[in-house]
């Protein structure tokens, strides 16, 4: 498990936990003398909020998340409308989320996709609010899926019961790349079954370079530059399910309590130059053949679970780490569940169409807080 960074607002389990209801705010606390010199734009308040939420089990447990209020004055229709920025923290370690270094400043922990792109500059000029979840939860269950949607949609939940005259009948929009898609995508298929009082309020999602398949991706990502990081998703996956952790030899178990068990994406991104395959780490042969193996498959993807929200999703046609043929999967299942999609498949490989993917993703979000009815691109049935 991820060692405590000295804060209790991000370390201590609150005892109170059982007798609240997901979504209750557990703490909140105004960070914006430190926050808001990294915002890039002028801000009224930015203030941090403690939830209660549920691990991938359904066990009581904690999310914490950073709203940016603008300065300017909200004068558009409804509710000040939100962006939800689930930003690719791919990272063990408490200290790596962008709600550390909002409340802490800028360290060598600091992840340079919390501030690039610059979505939440954008959004905060452009009038709206933005949520920043630390998705991956206290455990920092990188890659869970499961606990990231409880995360986000918790924290939507408590940002309006904290604030529920500015926010309560906002429109919400949430937009991740990368590991941030992961949130994302977990937190839509989970609206209907897990928060279906924000159906209707959540009025689209914007996903690239979509990991939705881990299968495919221990195949893409496995004893090559991108092999870090797939070790460290791992990890963090087995920090909730640890029916994992039997397939573990005594070199992952020994990995798993060193020090890289708080290490953020530069770290893991830099151990792919081992090129160690994960194989090397297991105690079976062929670990991704086994039970344990087809069943996390299964669970990661979500597969036949519908999007509560509409759905802009696009990935990099070159991509070569996280392919294509994963996002234009989830396209065609949304599209055959009903839900409204778009899909785009844009120039470059995975960092490169994150740019590529940007503008195109921005204005279809900008479009549904705006209320503009999301276009469907789905082929007729």
């Amino acid at each position: 498990m991820p060692s405590d960074v000295g804060d209790p607002f991000f370390d201590e389990w609150p005892d109170s936990m059982g007798d609240s209801a997901n979504g209750d705010v557990l703490a909140t606390r105004d960070v914006t003398a430190a926050a808001a010199p990294f915002v890039g734009a002028p801000v009224r308040e930015v203030r941090q909020l403690k939830v209660r939420t549920t691990d991938s089990a359904g066990v009581p447990s904690f999310a914490t998340a950073t709203l940016v209020i603008p300065a300017t004055p909200w004068t558009g229709p409804g509710g000040r409308p939100v962006v939800v920025n689930n930003l690719p923290i791919d990272a063990l370690g408490r200290a790596c989320t962008p709600g550390y270094t909002l409340a802490h400043g800028l360290s060598l922990s600091t992840n340079v996709a919390d501030f690039v792109p610059p979505t939440t500059a954008l959004a905060t000029r452009r009038g709206y609010a933005v949520l920043i979840p630390d998705h991956e939860g206290p455990r920092m269950a990188y890659a869970e899926p499961y606990v990231a949607g409880h995360a986000v949609l918790d924290t939507i939940r408590g940002l309006r019961r904290a604030l529920p005259d500015e926010f309560g009948a906002s429109r919400i929009a949430m937009t991740g790349y990368s590991g941030g898609a992961i949130a994302t995508h977990g937190a839509v298929k989970l609206i209907d079954s897990y928060a279906p009082d924000l159906a209707g309020d959540i009025v689209g999602a914007a996903l690239g370079g979509v990991p939705a398949d881990f299968e495919m991706l221990t195949r893409s990502m496995n004893g090559n530059l991108a092999t870090g990081l797939l070790h460290g998703a791992t990890l963090g996956i087995a920090r909730e399910r640890t029916e994992i952790l039997g397939l573990a030899n005594n070199l992952a178990q020994q990995l798993a309590t060193s020090p890289l068990k708080d290490q953020c994406v530069v770290t893991l991104g830099a151990a792919g130059v081992t090129f160690l395959p994960m194989e090397v780490m297991a105690d079976i042969d062929n670990p991704f053949a086994s039970p344990q193996a087809r069943e996390l498959y299964r669970d990661m993807k979500m597969a036949g679970i519908a999007s509560g929200a509409p759905l802009y999703i696009y990935n990099g046609g070159q991509e070569f780490w996280i392919p294509a043929v994963g996002a234009r999967a989830l396209y065609t299942e949304q599209c055959g569940l009903g839900v409204p999609a778009v899909y785009r498949e844009v120039f470059g490989e995975h960092l490169i169409a994150a740019v590529t993917g940007y503008s195109g993703a921005v204005h279809w979000l900008d479009e549904r807080l705006r209320g503009i009815p999301a276009p469907d691109e789905c082929p007729p049935a």
